[in-house]
């Protein structure tokens, strides 16, 4: 969930602490930027009465000092920080409740306990003094961390890892191969991570503006920003879900060299504990690029022919390969690390809706699967705006099942054998809403005849449904803002709103879709007391609802007189087929320019004047 999301989701009580870190920094840094000076003139210096976008700015704005100044406060405290933040920063938990986290912290401690217990063990076994193995290294990771943890108290000072001392140590366990995972059990050894106390180091971590906590939802949020922050910190490239789409492309031979380059077992090992031995392991993207899947002997030559080959294989969208290995390797982490926003533009809502559908049919334990691979509670009902909310993307869902379990799905549905199934799945729910979207005026009036001579087989009590679903589909190419969730936030069990467009922090348009068989649509008292219901949550939960847009295939004109003439609401009009048209107008364009003001004229609009304004 992006910042802004979260901004707009919390009370001023529950963002103050971050607003006050920023405040803090934007001073400080304000005297030497003139750039920032100016951006905090804009708002009239005053930050706490900043809009959330305003204040997303000003943090891409101070984010290096932000970076900075939540460094040097990690050091300062306790290893249970680190381990807090290494949970809050994995794909699926930046949105969850307070119990749940403390749940996975419990889960989290007794496997890094078990670890330590086990890598003590090796330590304690040693090796003969002609070899050097996996027990030697081990132990002189341990020493030197033992040492730099504890030679402050040699200076009457607490015992501490610095900054300094740190870099050491992370480029002492690089060139002894060690993995995260090992690092962290050895440190857990020397420095005993509390077994309880969450709650207090969510408050610290709070304190340094690094999560929200919601007093009412009893939840905690992490926006993607201070996610992808938190991995920089951390040392980690790639989050984990982008490092399993790596593994799942390699083959069993490779995920072998990986486990191999760091001491790790390989006989009896299935292909799915291979995948997730390396990825628990915390094995950066980088290094298991450059070196830790090629065989020893390979050359750079070799090197570079198999990124190129996993390039293609991952279908990464690039004019220039890059001539190093280097670049190839910055090549692929760059495009993973900024698919998100690109992955979810793929698919429309609808298309989205449709590939989960499936896969859950296919896979009665989809559900299950999603719930283990990104630990998210056993009792929650995953849906796509769930998925949205914590950036999990169709592309990273499929990349959840095997490979043969891909290749099932795809052959399940008829599509072509040649080149990437997850890619092909992907292509054939996207082209499916591109035909409803073809035929959105069939579907406006519930003509099932009319689309199954299209090729479109709908049943017809999914009709409306499929109706709100493709408006959104339509209505997102126009590239206005749909906000799921707060429509989500907004609707209850009575009252459910089928569109929400944000236009700015709290102004919104709220919409309506609605199919007619026979005739025009006619039924405005009905549709008045449903919108206007939507309008009253919508201000009493601070926003302010410029307009309410109701789509129908064609409106009775008591319909339209009813809208025009109440004074309660405003109220505008479009026809399902003024919307294709204005859609057909804007992707003929090229450099269509959409204004979301054209949908607030009120009464019937004029798709036709609107299509000649893009």
């Amino acid at each position: 969930m992006k910042l802004n999301q979260v901004l707009s989701i919390v009370n001023q009580v529950e963002k103050s602490k971050f607003i006050s870190c920023l405040d803090r920094l934007c001073s400080d840094a304000a005297k030497n930027n003139k750039k920032l000076a100016k951006t905090i003139d804009n708002i009239d210096g005053q930050i706490k009465n900043a809009s959330g976008s305003e204040i997303t700015q000003l943090f891409n704005t101070v984010r290096d000092f932000f970076k900075e100044s939540v460094k040097e406060q990690i050091l300062m405290s306790s290893a249970q920080l680190n381990l807090l933040i290494n949970l809050l920063s994995r794909d699926g938990n930046c949105v969850a409740r307070i119990s749940w986290i403390e749940t996975l912290y419990a889960k989290e401690w007794k496997e890094l306990s078990k670890l330590s217990k086990d890598l003590q063990n090796c330590i304690k076994q040693g090796s003969p003094e002609s070899t050097f193995d996996r027990n030697k290294a081990l132990k002189i990771y341990h020493a030197c961390m033992s040492e730099a943890y504890f030679n402050d108290q040699k200076n009457n000072r607490d015992a501490k890892v610095t900054d300094d001392e740190r870099s050491i140590l992370n480029v002492l366990a690089n060139e002894l191969e060690l993995t995260t995972d090992e690092c962290a059990a050895i440190e857990h050894l020397v420095d005993v991570i509390p077994e309880t106390g969450v709650l207090d180091a969510l408050n610290n971590l709070r304190d340094m503006g690094l999560v929200f906590v919601s007093k009412k939802r009893q939840e905690v949020f992490v926006p993607d920003e201070i996610v992808t922050l938190l991995n920089e910190l951390q040392g980690k490239d790639l989050a984990d879900k982008y490092i399993l789409r790596i593994l799942r492309t390699l083959t069993d031979a490779e995920l072998s060299n990986a486990l191999k380059a760091h001491g790790r077992k390989i006989r009896g090992i299935s292909r799915a504990e291979k995948i997730q031995t390396i990825i628990h392991s915390g094995i950066s993207g980088s290094k298991l690029l450059s070196d830790d899947i090629h065989n020893p002997e390979d050359t750079q030559n070799q090197r570079k022919e198999r990124l190129k080959q996993l390039i293609t294989d991952l279908e990464i969208d690039t004019d220039k390969l890059g001539t190093t290995l280097d670049e190839r390797i910055g090549l692929i982490l760059n495009s993973l690390s900024g698919a998100t926003q690109k992955e979810f533009d793929c698919l429309s809502v609808s298309g989205f809706k449709q590939l989960l559908k499936t896969l859950e049919d296919h896979f009665p334990s989809m559900q299950a699967v999603l719930k283990e691979a990104f630990e998210l509670e056993p009792t929650e009902i995953i849906d796509t705006e769930k998925l949205r909310s914590l950036s999990i993307t169709p592309h990273d869902i499929l990349y959840l099942l095997s490979n043969d379990e891909v290749k099932e799905v795809r052959d399940s549905m008829g599509l072509s054998k040649r080149g990437n199934p997850r890619f092909a799945i992907l292509e054939s729910f996207a082209n499916a809403t591109d035909k409803l979207i073809e035929n959105y005026d069939l579907l406006a009036r519930r003509d099932v005849n009319g689309l199954r001579d299209a090729g479109v087989e709908v049943i017809e009590a999914d009709l409306g449904i499929k109706f709100e679903e493709v408006t959104k589909a339509i209505l997102e190419v126009l590239e206005l803002n749909i906000d799921e969730d707060l429509r989500k936030d907004l609707n209850t069990t009575k009252d459910k709103a089928d569109i929400v467009i944000s236009l700015s922090d709290n102004d919104i348009i709220i919409g309506e879709a609605k199919t007619c068989k026979n005739g025009d649509f006619a039924k405005y008292s009905t549709t008045s007391r449903q919108v206007k219901a939507y309008v009253n949550r919508a201000e009493n939960q601070g926003k302010r609802v410029a307009q309410v847009l109701i789509i129908a295939p064609s409106f009775s004109d008591d319909f339209i007189e009813s809208a025009e003439m109440d004074t309660e609401v405003n109220i505008s009009l479009l026809e399902a087929h003024g919307l294709k048209l204005i859609l057909d107008a804007f992707k003929s364009k090229r450099n269509p320019s959409f204004a979301p003001k054209l949908l607030t004229k009120g009464g019937l609009l004029k798709a036709e004047l609107i299509a000649k304004n893009i």
